[in-house]
């Protein structure tokens, strides 16, 4: 019997590599390769991949989630909350200034799109401790994206040339391994002029915009990669001014490659510092949960509108029963599924349908989307705490979809 269950963790975890390794450059699955197979053994890391919930699990974050919902906070209040979430996420920077969240130096790994093409090569090379096998014969329909939806399939057959291989949602050569500049739509477009003369980094040639960012937790990662590189810029904005001013007086801050700016993405008349369609990459990480409901559908949009055709907007956010969702006491509850913390800041929890529906209706391609289950635990106190993240990534197609009625 022990026999048998060795075979079977060592086919699972073997089964697993074999999901991930199926690009051609990197590990297509957000999630480590850490699995849990035998559960007197949960302790002996603080994380654990590719989590699996029992129909009884499901059941019992459901019920947990319905109970916390049942009183929900005063309209009065709910209303202070949406028109004073300026103050609040203000206080929160002021509050724990830099020291609160951690640089998300994991993004390369989960988003190689944010890369400018000179850059790709030199994270390649560290990639190599991770134990990668390549695979350079995976045509775009093999390449086996976990939660590629059939558009985005056949996106890529339709709007790639022949020889190509994808890479996450990027189009590559295989015999050169780098972007391809050979889909004429992306060179006539590139070739256009920019319509406004002057603005900050109008003289990129590769633009990435980062929305909420905080105080610089995913920006610094992606400057230490870009600041050298010619052409790349990045732009990052936030809700609150407290954040922005400390991206601003952090030492790796330079306007020669990086401009951040106050900006509240729900207000549709607020213009940004640069013209729409010119965005190689918007990053979305945990920023859009922290946003009304009934507001996430415009921000999406808009967001759509700056990012140029062939552009990608990656997204990242808390899922659905995620633990810091079934830890919320009753009465701080919102609407459904979205609460308000004793900060008074706020938080959704979402679902992949949720995700796909606002960025399809948004005029983007789905390449990714999917749930990120890990179990997190705590060694010293014997916790477990079950984690769950959505992540995605969609593309703006190089033409617009034609009117059928036309």
């Amino acid at each position: 019997m022990n026999i048998i269950k060795r075979i079977s963790a060592s086919y699972l975890r073997k089964s697993k590599m074999q999901q991930r390794c199926q690009s051609n450059r990197r590990p297509i699955a957000p999630l480590g390769s850490r699995i849990l197979t035998d559960p007197t053994k949960v302790f002996e890391h603080n994380m654990w991949d590719h989590m699996q919930w029992s129909q009884e699990e499901e059941e019992r974050a459901r019920e947990k989630a319905t109970e916390n919902s049942l009183m929900r906070v005063q309209p009065e209040d709910q209303d202070k909350y949406e028109r004073e979430a300026n103050k609040y996420w203000n206080e929160f920077y002021k509050t724990h200034k830099n020291n609160f969240f951690k640089d998300r130096n994991w993004l390369f790994l989960e988003f190689p799109e944010i890369l400018p093409k000179g850059r790709k090569d030199q994270m390649n090379k560290k990639e190599k401790s991770y134990h990668v096998k390549l695979n350079a014969t995976n045509s775009c329909t093999n390449v086996g994206f976990p939660g590629m939806s059939e558009e985005g399939k056949d996106y890529c057959q339709n709007n790639l040339v022949d020889g190509l291989t994808s890479v996450r949602g990027h189009a590559y050569n295989k015999s050169q391994a780098e972007p391809v500049t050979d889909n004429k739509r992306v060179k006539n477009y590139e070739q256009e002029p920019v319509k406004q003369e002057s603005f900050p980094g109008s003289g990129a040639t590769y633009r990435i915009l980062e929305v909420g960012c905080g105080a610089g937790n995913s920006a610094f990662p992606i400057l230490k990669v870009i600041c050298n590189t010619p052409g790349a810029f990045l732009y990052c904005c936030d809700f609150a001014a407290e954040a922005v001013e400390l991206v601003k007086s952090h030492l790796s801050y330079s306007s020669a490659w990086c401009s951040a700016f106050v900006h509240d993405v729900c207000d549709d008349s607020l213009p940004y510092p640069f013209p729409d369609e010119i965005l190689d990459v918007i990053l979305l990480v945990f920023v859009l949960s922290a946003i009304h409901p009934d507001r996430m559908q415009g921000v999406v949009s808009r967001l759509a509108k700056l990012l140029k055709p062939g552009g990608m907007l990656l997204f990242r956010d808390y899922g659905r029963y995620d633990t810091s969702q079934l830890r919320f006491k009753k009465g701080r509850c919102l609407s459904e599924n979205f609460y308000v913390r004793g900060d008074g800041t706020r938080v959704y929890f979402f679902t992949e349908d949720e995700v796909r529906n606002m960025f399809i209706l948004a005029g983007l391609v789905e390449v990714q989307n999917l749930v990120d289950r890990r179990l997190q635990v705590n060694r010293k106190k014997k916790v477990k705490m079950q984690r769950v993240w959505i992540q995605g990534k969609f593309q703006k197609p190089f033409q617009p979809p034609q009117n059928s009625h036309q």
